[in-house]
């Protein structure tokens, strides 16, 4: 097969370029240049243009010459031939004819010549003489009476017969006419003719030698006068691109040697470039886009410092694009809202209210009712000092990209934006474009989490429609009081109020209704404290005050003025109605009444249940029967429990947890009650008491051994929450006990999921981790309840492997009738999410509320309305929504 003249990769098939320069290479251990190539070649095709050309036309003209030569020799010995006979008629011997012939040439002329007579053998015979040698060719002459003519190198020679003619025969008498008489032979030299024509040739040679290096380097000049700049600006020109963004500034108009060919091979060039700086992306863009996403993780450290983190981002930011400022809206108030500028470096004043009025015409032009609002409030924020920042008109109308929201989202964040440059190209563009849009939601989120991180921080000890202390706080708040009341020797008073028919509200005018209710009786109620006063709402409708340093007789006269403000409150309804209720108050002193804080709460709520059973609307003032009655009543408690975990009458029940997405694990929470005289107890009313006689370890071994066996029979396959209490964890035959258990009934471990409640957590941290890492290293999973309602929910997701988080209920209950509810639970979601936790939202109560869970991202939902608890292994429960009295069954349901 014909081989082409083309580089195969794989075969040893190589150009004649590569050859060449190859060969150069090898010769001089360099490669050839382009000029130094374009000059070769031309004074390679030049010599042997030069030197084809001579040598053929040297060929003709020695042939030429030599037939010159040859033709006139022939006519030399043609007129030796003919002059013999006439000189041998006038009586010229045979060796005078020879040396008149045999003569030396001129110079420059045809060479010698000799001239040979050869008689023949009759002749010879005739005349007695011996014959010359016989030359066979004459001896052919002689025979066939030829003219035999033969050239021998650079000699010619010619062969003619005699004949005899009437002139010879006087001298040959014994000859007739015609009678062969002998042979002429003419040898005639030419070689210094061709000599002579060589001379000439190389004198020819050395006069035009000089013309094909002339030829050549004039060749070399014009190409490479063309090609080679246009080829080293090319060079200079790719050698300058050490980014994407240096292809704008290369351009290869005029970069035009001046060939078709070539021409069109950096015309290609360009377009190559072109389509290149259209799919390509700096590696500093790409590095910056990873850096960014490193940065864009949400810390503790990022949340408390937010803006800081921005400043910073906003400076990197400007590594690949100018971006000289950002800005961000949020609704801090009804009506009220904040700009967050960040400045990359320290604006003029000029420039400051410049893009100040732009970023507000902005905001107005794309939100109606930002538009309306004259309560902006514009602050600015510098990231660093180092240079002044003063931006033209122009300027300002550079890319502003902007999310500006119709309503606040999670937050409050109504708006966020960034000016920054056009991106010169369409994939930098979309690179940048993506940076952006993810920093402005990951500004956007930060300080939403700010915001909400505060808010939890605040309704960690508030309650969220009241804004009193809730009632986590009030225990602590207690505890405290009882521990400076002992060391300072005074007394105080705690004071339980229930509301009366308060449930009468919420059944006939709503829950909205019934919370305006509540607000406002907070409100009016705080009024009429003391500054130093203790004012919680416990639950529901039920609240508490501490009055520090107090007698009865003060306590009994701050009840009353309660009473009787509660008996003046109303809020108006929908329909002009005057929605009223009344208080029953509970009194308890200490150290008179009880000297611990749980004591001392049971006393004042069973005051507060005798004022209701009384007639409502009074205050109960403890006597000294009542004391005694209240003590009792704790006495036969303690020992219905004492009995009942004797007895083993300890009962699981079960509530589903249900799978709000596809894929979810079936789950149900066990429960603990307990059997006294045919009627089932709720935890809430016994878990106290037997934590204070210290057998609730032994209260929680019976309730999962129970609850295994019923596992295990009824071939359940779903996961299993079990509350635990907080002494458990000091019990150090608690976790062999349990993973006794759950080999015993074949538990696979991974589905039990222990929980432990927020507050009771807080208090033992150190012991909390052991306690948790003993569970995990064995298999099991933990979850926090109430989750969201202490001062370190953000630390046990950042410190323990938690698998589960229940949102504290009261959020979810009312996160349909306000919006900070409702941003509360978004975000506690948001936030489990990011660790990889799931979430399980308590009190759902109503598919209202449960498709607003649903809707957040919630994973899990428990609640009456998914299924009552039942001491039945089986999600398929008795569902439907129920509203009920808090204090009365709460307890029940997640007790």
């Amino acid at each position: 097969m014909e081989k082409k003249n083309c580089i195969s990769i794989g075969t040893s098939e190589i150009p004649w370029r590569a050859k060449l320069e190859a060969t150069v290479k090898a010769a001089t251990g360099y490669r050839l240049s382009l000029r130094t190539f374009i000059l070769a070649s031309s004074l390679t095709v030049s010599f042997i243009s030069f030197a084809s050309v001579l040598g053929i036309t040297s060929l003709v003209y020695l042939d030429t010459v030599k037939r010159s030569a040859t033709s006139l020799a022939y006519d030399q010995a043609q007129q030796v031939h003919r002059s013999i006979p006439l000189l041998m008629g006038k009586g010229a011997t045979r060796s005078e004819l020879l040396s008149l012939y045999n003569v030396p040439a001129k110079s420059g002329a045809l060479g010698s010549h000799t001239v040979e007579l050869y008689r023949t053998p009759v002749v010879e015979a005739l005349y007695g003489r011996v014959a010359l040698a016989p030359d066979p060719g004459v001896e052919q002459v002689f025979k066939s009476g030829k003219v035999l003519e033969r050239g021998q190198g650079h000699v010619v020679e010619a062969i003619f017969p005699l004949t005899a003619t009437e002139k010879c025969l006087g001298c040959h008498g014994n000859a007739r006419t015609g009678t062969l008489l002998g042979a002429l032979k003419v040898r005639q030299d030419i070689e210094p003719m061709l000599r002579h024509a060589r001379q000439k040739l190389f004198l020819l040679f050395l006069l035009l030698s000089p013309i094909p290096v002339l030829m050549a380097l004039f060749i070399a000049r014009l190409v490479n006068a063309r090609v080679v700049p246009s080829i080293n600006e090319l060079g200079d020109k790719v050698i300058q691109v050490n980014s994407i963004r240096d292809l704008t500034r290369v351009e290869f108009s005029d970069v035009a040697p001046g060939f078709t060919e070539l021409d069109r091979i950096f015309g290609e060039v360009s377009k190559l470039v072109d389509k290149i700086r259209a799919v390509s992306v700096d590696k500093e863009i790409l590095e910056l886009e990873i850096q960014m996403l490193e940065k864009f993780i949400i810390t503790s450290e990022v949340i408390r410092d937010w803006k800081e983190h921005v400043a910073c981002l906003l400076l990197e930011i400007n590594q690949v694009v100018d971006a000289y400022m950002l800005f961000c809206i949020f609704q801090v108030d009804e009506e009220l809202y904040d700009i967050e500028i960040f400045w990359r470096s320290q604006p003029s004043e000029a420039t400051r209210k410049q893009v100040e009025q732009e970023v507000l015409r902005k905001i107005r032009k794309e939100n109606a009712r930002l538009a309306e609002s004259s309560a902006l409030q514009v602050i600015h924020n510098v990231a660093s000092d180092q240079t002044p920042l003063a931006l033209e008109q122009g300027d300002m109308e550079l890319q502003t990209k902007s999310l500006i929201l119709d309503s606040p989202q999670i937050g409050g964040v109504v708006g966020i934006g960034v000016q920054s440059e056009y991106a010169w190209n369409t994939t930098r563009g979309l690179v940048i474009d993506s940076i952006l849009t993810t920093l402005l939601n990951v500004i956007g989120s930060i300080k939403a989490i700010h915001k909400y991180t505060k808010d939890l921080e605040y309704y960690a000890t508030r309650d969220p429609l009241t804004d009193l202390f809730n009632q986590r706080v009030f225990w602590e708040l207690i505890s405290y009081e009882i521990g400076r009341a002992d060391r300072h020797g005074y007394s105080f008073a705690l004071l339980v109020i229930d509301l009366d028919n308060f449930k009468h509200i919420n059944d006939t005018w709503g829950h909205a209704i019934g919370d305006r209710y509540l607000a406002a009786f907070a409100e009016a109620v705080q009024h009429a404290l003391r500054k130093g006063d203790i004012f919680a709402r416990y639950g529901g409708d039920e609240f508490v005050i501490l009055l520090p340093e107090s007698d009865e007789e003060q306590a009994a006269l701050v009840a009353a003025r309660i009473r009787n403000i509660t008996e003046d409150l109303y809020v108006t309804t929908p329909d002009a109605a005057k929605a009223r209720a009344t208080a029953s108050i509970g009194l308890a002193m200490f150290p008179l009444h009880a000297v611990t804080e749980k004591d001392l709460f049971l006393f004042a709520d069973n005051m507060t249940y005798k004022a209701k059973g009384e007639g409502k609307n009074r205050v109960s003032i403890p006597t000294a029967e009542d004391v005694v009655e209240v003590f009792r009543m704790v006495g036969e408690k303690a020992r219905m429990v004492q009995d009942a975990v004797d007895g083993r009458r300890v009962m699981p029940y079960f509530q589903p947890i249900v799978a709000l997405g596809p894929g979810g694990i079936e789950c149900c929470e066990v429960l603990c009650r307990i059997e006294l005289n045919g009627e089932v107890i709720a935890a809430g009313d016994f878990i106290e008491t037997a934590e204070s006689l210290g057998i609730v370890g032994r209260l929680d071994a019976i309730l999962l051994e129970k609850a295994f066996a019923m596992v295990e029979e009824q071939d359940y396959r779903g996961n299993l929450f079990v509350n635990l209490s907080p002494k458990s964890m000091i019990l150090n035959e608690f976790l062999p006990n349990i993973i006794g258990l759950a080999d015993k009934y074949r538990i696979d471990r991974s589905r039990v999921v222990f929980e432990l409640t927020e507050r009771e957590t807080v208090k033992n941290l150190t012991l909390l981790e052991k306690f948790v890492y003993d569970l995990k290293s064995q298999g099991f999973k933990f979850a926090i309840d109430d989750f969201g309602s202490g001062f370190s929910s953000f630390q046990y997701i950042r410190q323990f492997p938690i698998d589960y988080v229940k949102i504290e209920g009261v959020f979810v209950r009312n996160m349909l009738n306000d919006y900070r509810d409702m941003a509360f639970v978004k975000t506690l979601a948001i936030l489990a999410k990011e660790f990889n936790i799931s979430t399980i939202a308590e009190y759902i109560e109503s598919e209202e509320i449960l498709e607003a869970v649903k809707s957040v991202g919630i994973d899990y939902a428990q609640g009456y309305h998914l299924g009552r608890p039942s001491p039945q292994l089986t999600n398929k429960q008795e569902q439907g929504s129920i509203y009920r009295d808090e204090k009365d069954e709460r307890d029940k349901a997640y007790g």
